[in-house]
C-alpha cells in the first residue's frame, strides 16, 4: 500500500491519500479522541502522540497536529497507523455512519436555505475537499449564513479569507437575501 500525502493551506493539517475509499458517502469529523470512539481508524491515528484532530473524506484522511510537534516526527507514525488499519480489515467507522452534512432548517426561509446548500454542494465543498476539509451549512438567520468548518478548514489561517472573500461573495452574488457569512464552532 502506497499512501500519498499533500500539504493543505492549514500548516497544522496534512492530507493523507491511501489510494482507496475511506468513506462510502459524506464526511466524518473527529475533533477529539472522545469523538473518535466509533472509528477504529481515527483511534489508531489519535494514538500517535501530538495528533489533535482527524477528518475523513471519500478518499482522504486529514490529520491535525499540535503546535509543539513537527510533521517530520509524527508523519511516519501516522502513515504506519493508516497502513495497519487497512491491513487489519477493520471498518473505518463501526455501526451506521451518520452522514456528516448540512444541518436541517425549518422555517419560512426554506427556499433560500435550499439554494445556499445547493451552492455549497456544487461550488464550495468540492474545492475545500481538495484542501482536505469540508464546509457545511449550520444555519440561516436574518441574512446571516452560519457555516461549520471541518478538517483542514477548521483553524486554518486562511479560512476567514475563504469565508469572507470567497463563500460570502459567491452566496451574495446568487442569493440577494444573504448579507453575511459567519463560522460556527463545532
Amino acid at each position: 500500500m502506497f499512501i500519498q500525502t499533500e500539504s493543505t493551506p492549514n500548516p497544522a493539517t496534512l492530507k493523507f491519500l491511501p489510494g482507496q475509499s475511506v468513506l462510502e458517502v459524506g464526511t466524518a469529523d473527529f475533533p477529539s479522541v472522545e469523538a473518535a470512539a466509533k472509528s477504529p481508524l481515527a483511534n489508531r491515528i489519535f494514538a500517535v502522540d501530538g495528533v489533535t484532530g482527524v477528518f475523513f473524506g471519500l478518499d482522504f484522511v486529514t490529520v491535525t497536529k499540535g503546535d509543539a510537534v513537527e510533521w517530520d516526527h509524527v508523519k511516519p507514525a501516522i502513515l504506519g497507523a493508516i497502513m495497519e488499519h487497512y491491513q487489519s480489515g477493520a471498518p473505518v467507522i463501526e455501526g451506521e455512519q451518520a452522514a456528516s452534512g448540512h444541518a436541517e432548517h425549518t422555517g419560512e426561509d426554506g427556499q433560500i436555505v435550499d439554494q445556499i446548500k445547493e451552492l455549497l454542494d456544487t461550488r464550495v465543498r468540492p474545492a475545500v475537499a481538495q484542501d482536505g476539509g469540508d464546509i457545511t451549512f449550520h444555519g440561516f438567520d436574518r441574512g446571516v449564513v452560519y457555516l461549520h468548518m471541518q478538517g483542514a478548514c477548521a483553524g486554518c489561517p486562511s479560512s476567514t479569507l475563504t469565508l469572507k472573500m470567497g463563500i460570502e461573495n459567491l452566496l451574495r452574488h446568487y442569493i440577494p437575501e444573504v448579507v453575511e457569512v459567519r463560522p460556527v464552532a463545532a
